[in-house]
């Protein structure tokens, strides 16, 4: 059991906190933030990412510090796919460049398990990527939050 501070939402979840939550993974995300984004998991979280599987908060930090120094401009879009319990499911889109200038759009899917005071003890990614032109973005928000307004993956169709 966790004595670590309650992280709201917390399980089990319903459809509106499990929305709330993947927002705030989308957030935390979104601020590029490796140090802050490590506290939202368990301090033994295990992670499925391609094929790199961190484990602990010390892991998951210099796994972020990696992955946003050559994912530049980096912005997401999360949407819940299913909840249960403790247990959520998202999908989502990323849009970044390189050092080059060439730009990328990924979509996945992650399945996340969490602990009675909402810190993930679990998460198993799915990525695929592809290259894109710089016209066919279509995450143009300034660097941060996404905007309450921007459309959602359903309504890019992705």
């Amino acid at each position: 059991m966790s004595q670590e501070t309650p992280r709201h939402p917390l399980p089990p979840f319903t459809k509106e906190s499990a929305t709330e939550k993947v927002r705030l993974a989308e957030d935390g995300w979104n601020g590029r933030n490796p140090a802050k984004v490590a506290l939202a998991y368990t301090a033994d979280s295990q992670w499925r990412n391609r094929a790199e599987f961190p484990k602990g908060r010390e892991e998951i930090e210099a796994f972020l510090t990696r992955k946003w120094t050559k994912e530049l401009d980096y912005r997401l879009i999360k949407e819940l796919w299913a909840y249960d319990n403790n247990r959520i499911a998202v999908r989502y889109a990323y849009e970044y460049h390189d050092d080059s200038g060439n730009w990328f759009r990924a979509y996945g899917n992650e399945n996340w398990e969490f602990d009675e005071n909402g810190y993930m003890a679990n998460r198993h990614a799915s990525i695929n990527e592809q290259p894109i032109c710089e016209e066919d973005r279509k995450f143009h928000w300034p660097l941060g939050r996404r905007p309450d307004d921007h459309p959602s993956l359903s309504d890019f169709g992705f």
